[in-house]
């Protein structure tokens, strides 16, 4: 069964909504989020996490940002420095655990959604292929600007 339009775009507002809700519980920094904005192009990034989402709305949740960025916001949530392969498994548990609670946000909302296991991102990484891309940015202070975007397929 197909959705409307308008529908859909309700849901990808609830779907933003929810991310937003999920950074304030798990990310215990002060950060400033951007507008969300549609993205013309293709994505490309450096590093990041990428999880993938299914159920009502299908897509990929992408957080990207410098490993610094992510190693900063792991040492204020766990008190120790995070490097090497432990910066990597820290990553992406931290997408899973905003994803994991956008997905537990919107069931309110009366959307059906599941995520997979995240996917790290590291080195030059474009990526096409998806029907329409929204992005908003988050400044967590003394820790950096992670990039959060929603692939909608």
């Amino acid at each position: 069964m197909s959705i409307s339009i308008q529908e859909r775009n309700k849901s990808i507002k609830n779907v933003l909504n929810g991310t937003y809700t999920a950074i304030q519980t798990v990310v215990p920094i002060k950060h400033e989020i951007s507008k969300p904005e549609i993205l013309e192009n293709y994505l490309e990034i450096q590093y990041g996490a990428l999880i993938g989402i299914t159920g009502d709305i299908k897509g990929k949740l992408i957080l990207a940002g410098a490993p610094t960025v992510f190693a900063l916001i792991g040492e204020t949530m766990f008190g120790m420095a995070l490097e090497g392969e432990m910066l990597t498994s820290f990553s992406g548990e931290l997408g899973n655990m905003i994803a994991g609670g956008l997905s537990t946000n919107i069931v309110s909302q009366g959307i059906n959604m599941d995520i997979t296991s995240p996917t790290i991102i590291q080195g030059n990484t474009k990526l096409s292929g998806y029907e329409k891309a929204l992005h908003v940015s988050v400044e967590f202070e003394k820790a950096g600007l992670m990039e959060i975007y929603l692939l909608v397929d």
